[in-house]
């Protein structure tokens, strides 16, 4: 199995969002930060606002922030979201299956089954979850160095000025 561009540039986003609490952040941020193409994420932003997990503000100081703290948004859920309409094999597709097994095949049913116990095992992670003690993430993603003590390290610039941290996560 393998996931889509869209639904890894929508998890990234929600955990940039999860970095900076409080905070409105810029897609241009998410976007240098995790790696991404500007326009893909743009229009997994979109289906994250529609689908109500963020909330955008538009204008000079506009931005997106989690619409939900981050305990309540469940990753099996995004996953769905994003993943539901494309075809595990081709057999699952509405249009343009060619399997001339598809109408006597028994493995579709199984893994329609597997598939699903995939979704399910990823229902009860949230987003908390994926970020609750994960210092070095935090780092990653914040657009300022967050304080010592909330990640129990201690953090410097080194001789570069690149934030340096030291420590047990």
């Amino acid at each position: 199995m393998r996931l889509t561009t869209r639904t890894n540039l929508a998890v990234r986003a929600l955990m940039f969002c999860a970095a900076n609490p409080g905070r409105t952040v810029r897609a241009s941020d998410i976007a240098q930060a995790c790696n991404a193409s500007s326009n893909h994420l743009a229009q997994v932003i979109h289906q994250l606002q529609l689908s109500g997990f963020i909330a955008t503000l538009r204008g000079r100081t506009g931005g997106l922030r989690l619409a939900h703290p981050p305990a309540d948004i469940s990753v099996g859920r995004v996953f769905r979201l994003f993943e539901a309409g494309v075809p595990f094999a081709e057999c699952f597709a509405d249009a343009g299956n060619t399997c001339p097994l598809t109408a006597e095949c028994r493995l579709r049913g199984h893994i329609a089954r597997a598939v699903e116990a995939f979704y399910a095992a990823l229902d009860p992670v949230t987003l908390d979850d994926l970020m609750r003690d994960n210092c070095g993430l935090e780092a990653l993603l914040a657009l300022r160095p967050q304080p010592a003590a909330a990640c129990g390290t201690s953090q410097g610039p080194d001789r570069a000025g690149q934030l340096t941290r030291t420590g047990q996560p």
